[in-house]
């Protein structure tokens, strides 16, 4: 099973129904089955609540052999209060952060003169993303913010045509033009689209039920999950370049070993502490099930000397 994607199995699921739809599907059901609670992290943090309801629809299959078919597959939709609230702070922090962003842009647009309306309104174009962005680069939405713009008539002072003293009487030399005016809007975060996730399966609601594979998932984040975040982190491979398909898939063989070295560490390190009863530092204290940096961290220290030969 898997978050927003296709189950296990030799069959593989080529066009899912959107996941965006089974959310808003689960957004309208008036109130969805608790499937898991657990109480929260700190004394103050309120009971975590899992709600969810199991659904069937139509997907395309292609098998190994290149058949592809249109069968039933089955989806777990599950609303989260503690993802809930993640992607609430999530969506403030990055609205508050493009916000600034979009201060300097506004000044930036202010600060534009154009001779002819013409060219203001291809300035619009432009940043409404009407056209394509400078030097090949896709032009930049505002995701968290409505931005409107539009052509402003105005003048501006400009240098005189003669030289010498002006009269007192003359008026100061004006040049007609156009600049943009720009309205911003912050975006409402939408309450009911929080705290979401869609979990495909393969396995009949006969064999597993909805709570089953839900903690059959959570379980996976004290061992798949943090092995995801671990080979996508940019830092886990020095920076290179390849262009050959062998070399990428090359590359991409090597940090699944990698990946399987750690984990095997990880699972080693665990077991012997479940066994001996024993714990080691971690970074918020004594902890028995330490992950596979955490361990290698504490062999930092560690030099290995070699003297020579008498």
């Amino acid at each position: 099973m898997s978050g927003k994607g296709p189950g296990l199995g030799d069959p593989r699921a080529t066009h899912l129904c959107g996941a965006q739809d089974l959310e808003a599907w689960g957004a309208q059901q008036p109130a969805l089955p608790l499937l898991v609670e657990k109480p929260g992290r700190t004394q103050d943090e309120a009971c975590r609540q899992w709600h969810g309801q199991s659904v069937i629809r139509p997907v395309e299959v292609e098998y190994s052999a290149g058949r592809v078919t249109q069968e039933a597959r089955r989806f777990l939709v599950v609303h989260s209060s503690q993802l809930a609230q993640q992607h609430t702070q999530t969506y403030t922090s990055a609205q508050a952060k493009e916000a600034k962003a979009l201060t300097d842009h506004v000044q930036r647009v202010h600060a534009r003169w154009f001779a002819c309306e013409a060219d203001a309104a291809a300035a619009i174009a432009e940043y409404e993303h009407h056209e394509p962005g400078r030097r090949g680069r896709r032009p930049h939405p505002w995701r968290y913010h409505a931005v409107r713009y539009r052509v402003v008539a105005d003048l501006r002072r400009t240098r005189r045509a003669r030289r010498g003293r002006p009269a007192k009487t003359d008026p100061p030399p004006l040049e007609a033009g156009y600049r943009l005016g720009v309205e911003v809007e912050a975006l409402a975060n939408s309450e009911e689209a929080n705290g979401w996730m869609v979990l495909a399966t393969t396995v009949p609601a006969e064999v597993c039920s909805d709570t089953d594979i839900l903690r059959a998932y959570q379980d996976q984040n004290t061992t798949v999950e943090p092995g995801f975040r671990w080979i996508k982190n940019p830092a886990a491979i020095a920076p290179v370049w390849l262009e050959k398909p062998e070399r990428i898939a090359a590359l991409a063989m090597l940090t699944v070993v990698g990946l399987l070295v750690s984990s095997i560490i990880q699972r080693q390190v665990r077991l012997s502490l479940h066994t001996h009863d024993q714990q080691l530092p971690g970074h918020k204290g004594l902890t028995a099930t330490p992950t596979a940096a955490v361990v290698l961290a504490l062999f930092a220290q560690v030099a290995l000397i070699q003297l020579g030969h008498r």
